[in-house]
């Protein structure tokens, strides 16, 4: 019981802090490179790419990450991420997750 606590606390500390070191407003301006295909508003106009808007902050963040680091494997996305810091990436994942997807 006591590690299932302390599980559920390093989670819910962990996406705290993602959402405390998190600027939407960084986040957008970066975000820019990605419309092409994850649409302005992270809505996608082509069927292709996934529709970013509203999608789970830590989700987003993970998966850049996951492109960053190769364990997901795509080279557009590698590529795109590739000169992002780590802030980069959580500003983006706020902004997408801040976004509507209506």
């Amino acid at each position: 019981m006591k590690v299932i606590i302390l599980a559920m606390a390093t989670i819910v500390s962990l996406s705290t802090s993602l959402v405390q070191a998190a600027d939407i407003d960084a986040g957008k301006a970066k975000a820019a490179s990605c419309a092409g295909c994850h649409g302005g508003a992270g809505i996608s106009p082509a069927p292709v790419y996934p529709n970013l808007a509203g999608q789970k902050e830590m989700y987003l963040y993970q998966q850049l990450a996951a492109f960053k680091s190769g364990t997901r494997d795509n080279a557009m996305m590698a590529s795109m991420v590739a000169g992002l810091s780590d802030d980069d990436m959580k500003n983006i994942a706020a902004y997408y997750a801040s976004l509507s997807c209506q």
